[in-house]
């Protein structure tokens, strides 16, 4: 059934294309050790003619931690470190908020995101502009879960296990996993580091939906903070080479490349991912990077989405019973239609049909990563607010531990915030009383997204302390004055 699969490839990625208008994305097959379909469609930027290959270049976002896992898979292999590693062994200074946690939290712990750390611990931090060192460091003031209890999705996290077997193997991690995995494979297009896929002339542009429901390259996504849970870039081609490795235990080409025993505990279940919602329902797993879950027909799937807000989504499915797998690359916000694609093709490989709608599925599932965020979105400021202090009441810094330092500065009659280590300025407009309201797009914050930034004023003078509506979910939205 694969062969009759991939001959519907073609005109799957062009229903999808006119259904959801993505400018562009590119799909390839492996099976067996072979590449058998590699194909693109579309183009890399709209409004031009320049046509998506196999070769064109896109950034994986979340793949890129399936990618990772076989980089460290393969140094476990040499015997550089072991899954059950402890970060700190080769990242001294790193910690969490409990020193036992922080002592005994594993390479593996972090690759299977049972850690304890928050959901999407420091990705704020990243968006306001911190590097790698910042943002790791300041994860110690993240409030830790249940150690190795809950599954959180963390892209630091992951980065944190990856720079430990960085050190480990004396190189920094985009050398080590050219060194590991993109050189012995021949992934000659594939790069961890953001200045190489934005020097490709091959690669594709990001795209956002604006409100006319059009997808516009408005931003450029840049995740070197976060390299090795979302930062490598690659062609469908070159992801063949890796996923015929995969399917092969190690092998590419009848080469090992990690030995099979390392790679083992990536791609086998962890930790339940997601629990089952009822009796009859199957729960999801999560391995070493890389989603493990049984399909209706009872084969186990290997399989990783990866998206960013700001331009691009992107799924790989490998079935490892049939040698079989497919990554598919697009470079658009998620709507759900690279996950569409793969598990489409997936059912025709395992029953020789399409089981259901796929596409309007993940559409609903994936409506809440697009939503815009803020209570005030959709919302008319009052017709007639209570009056704002004097300016002046308001202007000067406030801190947390976790985000640093912002300020309000007066520019003639408006108020402007400050933040990030750059700078990132956003204008203010009075809202209600103490309660401003400000713009933001962001990884975090889709176009058109709202942010309340309210002051509490002290009994006489200047505000004693500001609460950005942005930063409430991570416990660290009120800032003191400093």
């Amino acid at each position: 059934m694969t062969r009759s699969a991939i001959q519907r490839l073609d005109s799957l990625a062009r229903d999808v294309l006119r259904q959801t208008h993505v400018p562009g994305l590119a799909i390839s097959v492996v099976r067996n050790g072979k590449i058998v379909y590699a194909k693109g469609f579309g183009v890399r930027r709209a409004g031009t003619s320049d046509a998506v290959d196999a070769d064109t270049v896109f950034q994986l976002a979340s793949i890129s931690k399936s990618v990772g896992a076989t980089v460290i898979a393969r140094q476990v292999g040499l015997g550089k470190v072991a899954w059950n590693t402890p970060v700190v062994q080769h990242l001294p200074w790193f910690t969490l908020e409990d020193p036992w946690i922080t002592s005994h939290v594993t390479i593996g712990d972090m690759f299977s995101r049972r850690s304890g750390l928050p959901d999407h611990a420091g990705d704020d931090l990243e968006s306001l502009g911190y590097d790698r060192r910042q943002i790791l460091e300041r994860l110690r003031f993240a409030p830790l879960h249940s150690f190795r209890d809950d599954y959180a999705y963390t892209n630091f996290g992951v980065t944190a296990a990856a720079e430990s077997v960085a050190a480990a193997s004396g190189m920094d991690w985009s050398s080590l996993s050219e060194e590991a995995i993109y050189k012995p494979l021949g992934m000659n297009s594939t790069s961890s580091r953001f200045s190489d896929f934005v020097h490709r002339p091959n690669r594709a542009v990001g795209h956002v939906r604006t409100q006319d429901g059009s997808f516009q390259p408005k931003y450029q996504r840049q995740p070197d903070a976060q390299s090795p849970a979302g930062g490598v870039s690659s062609s469908v081609n070159d992801m063949a080479r890796w996923m015929s490795m995969v399917l092969q235990g190690g092998v590419f080409e009848g080469k090992p490349v990690i030995a099979a025993a390392a790679l083992l505990p990536a791609v086998t279940a962890e930790i339940v991912s997601v629990p089952s919602s009822t009796a009859d329902t199957r729960a999801n797993f999560y391995g070493y990077g890389f989603g493990v879950g049984i399909a209706p027909s009872g084969r186990v799937l290997l399989s990783h989405s990866g998206a960013f807000g700001l331009g691009a989504a992107t799924n790989t499915v490998m079935i490892p019973s049939l040698g079989v797998g497919i990554t598919i690359l697009s470079n658009a916000f998620p709507i759900g239609a690279v996950e569409a694609i793969g598990m489409e093709f997936a059912d025709l490989v395992q029953f020789g049909t399409i089981t259901r709608d796929w596409l309007a599925a993940y559409t609903k599932k994936m409506a809440p990563l697009t939503a815009t965020f803020g209570s005030l979105v959709g919302k008319k400021p009052p017709v007639y607010p209570v009056a704002a202090s004097p300016l002046s009441d308001y202007t000067g810094s406030y801190t947390n531990d976790y985000y640093g330092d912002v300020r309000i500065e007066q520019r003639g009659g408006t108020l402007v915030l400050r933040m990030g280590p750059e700078g990132a300025e956003y204008p203010l407009r009075h809202w209600d009383g103490q309660v401003f309201a400000f713009d933001v797009a962001s990884e975090d914050a889709s176009d058109g997204s709202i942010s309340m930034a309210t002051f509490t004023l002290g009994s006489a003078g200047p505000a004693k302390s500001l609460a950005i509506e942005l930063f409430a979910t991570s416990g660290h939205g009120t800032f003191a004055r400093s």
